[in-house]
């Protein structure tokens, strides 16, 4: 696996601080791009595609939910395509190969930002970046970016 080149450390106190954060991260990580999002239940993913999706101009915050059970949601950014999958209920690889992956990546200017995605050996040697969530206390959270150039 091709090493990551880059880091980038944020803390956030609050949603709207995840929200902001997010416009960063997507300045950071422009498209194309394939991107895990990791965290446990609750850690602030699908905030954070919140405020990256309103960054991009693609949805408003209230917008977006987390596409658990469809697995993806496609959003239609200035720049591009957006997806964003969640792949908590997945167990193979082959479940993984049936959603049409190379397909969107495929797309000019296209950007998939993967839930879970550190499940799937296959999908972490083709990820361009990270973005780690941990929850600290309340609503505090810390967020660890790792991509490359």
């Amino acid at each position: 696996m091709k090493e990551f080149t880059r880091e980038k450390k944020f803390k956030t106190r609050s949603v709207a601080g995840t929200l902001a954060i997010a416009a960063t991260i997507a300045e950071i990580l422009s498209a194309p791009r394939v991107v895990i999002l990791r965290g446990e239940l609750g850690a602030g993913k699908t905030t954070l595609v919140k405020g990256w999706l309103q960054a991009l101009g693609a949805a408003e915050p209230e917008e977006v939910t987390s596409p658990t059970f469809t697995l993806v949601h496609e959003y239609k950014a200035r720049k591009g395509r957006v997806y964003h999958l969640d792949l908590y209920r997945l167990e193979s690889e082959r479940e993984l190969a049936a959603l049409g992956l190379d397909e969107m990546a495929a797309e000019p200017g296209a950007l998939l930002l993967i839930e879970w995605g550190e499940k799937f050996p296959s999908l972490l040697e083709r990820a361009d970046a990270e973005v780690a969530m941990a929850p600290l206390e309340g609503d505090e959270r810390s967020l660890w970016v790792r991509w490359r150039d």
